[in-house]
């Protein structure tokens, strides 16, 4: 990366910081080594992280915003139909759940860490989501009355639970989008109204 000289070095900051966590992880980011890899002193990131688990925090409150996004932008590009719209909400929030696993880890980690000053609507905005398009199910019929935040746990435990297995190499990741279907088709089967 080249050297920071103008411009924000906070978005510079989470970047770098954001690869350094794909590549060794959350006990391996050090405000020092990211002002190096920046090109400034090692006093420059705390005019804007007060300390290494400020930095931590706006990681977690940027990847919530970015899971949101694009959770959001798979959604509308899926068309009308409420299938094809869960699918595409449930493959966003795999792929982001697998190729930025420890990010997703630190969000929710972050998420209920005491004393956390994460925003709850960040943080809850994703869920949100998830649970608007269930709440879309049930009103066309696609899916049975009910509490929309239980299901929509239920179809969320699914997704991570399935995002575990590929990261933990139980299962090939080649055999992901297999998987997907299968998870979708199981879910609005068993969401269906009797």
């Amino acid at each position: 990366m080249p050297a920071y000289h103008h411009g924000n070095l906070r978005t510079t900051l989470l970047a770098a910081a954001e690869r350094s966590l794909r590549q060794h992880g959350a006990g391996q980011l050090s405000l020092r080594e990211l002002a190096r890899e920046a090109g400034v002193s090692h006093a420059a990131p705390r005019r804007h992280f007060a300390d290494r688990q400020a930095l931590l925090d706006a990681l977690a409150e940027a990847g919530f915003v970015r899971l949101g996004a694009e959770l959001r932008a798979a959604i509308d590009a899926a068309g009308e139909q409420f299938r094809p719209r869960l699918r595409a909400m449930a493959a966003a929030h795999l792929r982001f759940a697998t190729e930025d696993a420890a990010l997703l880890e630190l969000m929710f980690a972050a998420k209920h860490r005491p004393g956390a000053d994460l925003p709850g609507e960040v943080a809850a905005a994703p869920i949100g989501l998830m649970q608007s398009l269930i709440e879309e199910g049930q009103a066309q019929g696609h899916l049975a009355p009910g509490d929309p935040e239980r299901v929509g746990v239920v179809l969320f435990a699914t997704l991570q639970g399935i995002a575990a297995l590929i990261n933990g190499n139980l299962i090939p990741a080649e055999l992901l989008d297999g998987i997907l279907e299968t998870a979708v088709d199981q879910f609005i089967r068993g969401a269906r109204p009797d």
